[in-house]
């Protein structure tokens, strides 16, 4: 398996390639965000593991142009960006995993070989459905001249249940399943 570590850290770098390497991993380090985009996009990888305060370009700013031509490339940030904001926006920008530092080198590894054994393609947060789309990360929809329709989270909820399964009838107790909490009053 081979993966690439994009870090700025060198010593931070040179520990995480060396860790891989012990275990039997092939590892390929860049100290920068363009010399690590120029590598993610020369190379193949299995995985990338991706720091995202880097000189030159952000991560998320490498993982926007990854996406941009691959969206089954696995990647993992590594980042000490801790807020849960910025966790989630760099797993709604299409990050496969997201680890805090400090970490343990042994949670890296699991990390790493758990997404090695998911068989997934990272999909777009925005559907799309004739002249409707609808952005599942902000939890808006909009028309096709891009106004905003007011829609409450419960509708939008269904909406993002029918669309995901458009090309198959879906019955009422199913999303009835799928959309409403278990406490629900079905009669109401």
């Amino acid at each position: 398996m081979r993966i690439l570590i994009i870090e700025d850290e060198p010593e931070l770098l040179a520990a995480i390639k060396w860790g891989f390497e012990e275990t039997g991993y092939a590892a390929d380090g860049a100290d920068n965000g363009p010399d690590g985009l120029e590598l993610a996009q020369t190379n193949e990888y299995d995985v990338i593991v991706l720091d995202l305060n880097l000189p030159g370009m952000d991560g998320l700013e490498i993982l926007e142009e990854i996406r941009k031509d691959n969206l089954e490339q696995r990647v993992l940030i590594l980042s000490a960006r801790t807020s849960f904001q910025e966790r989630i926006e760099g797993l709604d920008m299409g990050a496969n995993d997201y680890l805090v530092k400090p970490f343990d080198f042994g949670e890296l590894e699991a990390r790493v070989r758990s997404l090695m054994r998911r068989a997934f393609i990272q999909q777009n947060t925005v559907l799309r459905l004739g002249g409707l789309r609808l952005d599942t990360a902000k939890r808006t929809a909009y028309t096709t001249s891009g106004a905003a329709i007011d829609l409450p989270q419960k509708e939008l909820s269904i909406l993002e249940y029918l669309m995901l399964n458009r090309s198959r009838p879906v019955r009422a107790e199913e999303l009835i399943e799928h959309v409403w909490a278990d406490d629900m009053d079905l009669f109401s």
